[in-house]
């Protein structure tokens, strides 16, 4: 068994690379632990359940997920970049799945709103919240690119929120064809949702 210290934090890396290759329902606390490398017994000493579990693999994976969106929306370049290089990035995520784990494993929090939002509604309520952070984060760069006449939505907030639909779709896409590159090309459609003024050279 690893130290106390990093016990709790092998059994979360362990349990997220499992939940990226099956579904919740088909991997067992006897699974985490063995990818762990720890005993049952620590497993319920930081987790009072599969479910408290699954809740501290969503907050560790946001915060990831978190610090990678604000790079990519954040820093230098006209809105309508930056929201690009949240494509790029979704996309070189997919990829990496790829390559380390021999497919495509779609997004965590889209896997698990699937298979669970319907039977778990603290799960649910948790999912929520993190997709209710991520179209703040993307309706902040629109409301940026509106007020640089780069795009005319109806509403930021909206066109937020339709990004983040598309962003997840594309994923379920990328995961079902086993092909990153569907994140990436449907950006043109991104910029219809936008209204974006933009060149064709530049969409």
């Amino acid at each position: 068994m690893g130290r106390p210290s990093d016990a709790r934090e092998r059994i979360l890396s362990a349990g997220t690379a499992l939940l990226g290759r099956g579904a919740y329902s088909s991997i067992s606390v006897a699974d985490i632990c063995t990818a762990a490398g720890v005993p049952k017994g620590s497993f319920y000493y930081f987790f009072e359940s599969k479910q408290a579990f699954a809740l501290a693999v969503i907050a560790r994976h946001w915060v990831t997920q978190k610090a990678q969106w604000a790079a990519a929306l954040g820093g230098e370049g006209t809105p309508l970049e930056r929201l690009h290089r949240l494509f790029d990035e979704t996309t070189e995520t997919q990829r990496v799945a790829q390559r380390d784990l021999g497919a495509v494993t779609g997004c965590l929090f889209g896997n698990l709103a699937l298979e669970l939002s319907a039977h778990d509604p603290v799960i649910k309520v948790e999912l929520q919240r993190v997709f209710d952070e991520q179209a703040t984060m993307v309706e902040s760069v629109v409301q940026e690119s509106i007020d640089a006449d780069e795009s005319a939505p109806q509403s930021a907030a909206g066109a937020a929120r339709a990004i983040i639909a598309q962003l997840e779709g594309t994923v379920l896409f990328a995961k079902l064809l086993d092909d990153p590159e569907q994140v990436n090309r449907l950006w043109p459609n991104a910029l219809l949702l936008l209204s974006a003024h933009v060149p064709a050279t530049i969409a």
